[in-house]
């Protein structure tokens, strides 16, 4: 637990530095680690993942309180637009647990591999997603709010890297796109945390320090070191050249997601020799 915890320390540090410098949410870094920490130290196996995902989204909590803020200081925050969609986000965020409670844990590692790729790619080709023609209309934005709820939970984000292209694609200026992405992270976090622990409570293979889903030493960690790190890395993107910076952590995606993949196809074939035997 202990070891945990410190280890948990230096992922925050490295996150809240990911995400003032790159403007990412820190699930795509703290998700595969959390994975490699549970699996070091004997997590039960079908835990493992749906363990990380809960945790990382109880820390994205505390970094959206700040976020939020911060752009509602700067006066960037179209609140309109978010309480338009949070209702659709806490409906999908709360279908996103029940279905990652429910999908076998190979399942849930895939699609967050997947999702980890599709990141990568993103951002080392520096996409920049492109204004459209039409604003939405509110029956658009409810199957994009469900949608953006539910796959941010099934994969423990914050949902900025699905929200903000929705937004800037129906006539919503980048500036404010952030901003309101940042806000809608917030109930995604809240909703998707409170499911997991409700969803975990019964769960007797869950290691000492669980709060249902969520393990509270890593969540303590994480959160403590990312609430300083983050101003720094928010910095440090004024001084550094950014396109750049972005193809290295991009190329961290691709090793993180190689290390899934391999560890995935470990699994896979286990499971599939056990088929074999039986």
């Amino acid at each position: 637990m202990i070891d945990i915890f410190f280890a948990s320390v230096l992922l925050g540090a490295v996150s809240g530095i990911s995400a003032g410098l790159f403007g990412i949410g820190g699930g795509l870094i703290i998700v595969p680690i959390l994975v490699m920490l549970f699996t070091q130290h004997g997590f039960a196996a079908e835990l493992v993942m749906i363990m990380s995902v809960a945790t990382s989204l109880a820390t994205i909590i505390a970094t959206s309180i700040s976020s939020v803020w911060a752009h509602h200081r700067l006066g960037a925050v179209v609140w309109d637009k978010v309480f338009r969609l949070m209702p659709g986000i806490v409906v999908g965020s709360v279908l996103g647990a029940l279905l990652a409670n429910q999908m076998p844990k190979e399942v849930l590692r895939l699609v967050f591999l997947v999702y980890l790729v599709y990141a990568a790619i993103n951002m080392a080709l520096a996409h920049k997603p492109k204004p459209g023609q039409v604003a939405a209309s509110k029956r658009v934005d409810n199957v994009a709010a469900v949608f953006a709820g539910s796959l941010s939970a099934i994969l423990g984000i914050g949902g900025g890297t699905l929200i903000v292209p929705f937004l800037v694609h129906f006539q919503l200026p980048m500036r404010h796109a952030v901003a309101v992405a940042s806000a809608c992270g917030l109930p995604i976090a809240i909703t998707s945390t409170i499911s997991y622990v409700l969803l975990g409570r019964t769960v007797s293979a869950l290691p000492e320090g669980s709060f249902g889903y969520v393990y509270c030493p890593a969540f303590l960690g994480i959160v403590l070191a990312s609430i300083f790190t983050a101003p720094i890395g928010a910095k440090w993107a004024n001084k550094i050249p950014s396109k750049q910076l972005k193809r290295y952590f991009s190329i961290l995606l691709f090793v993180m997601a190689v290390k899934m993949l391999w560890s995935y196809q470990g699994m896979v074939s286990s499971h599939f020799t056990r088929l074999l035997h039986l």
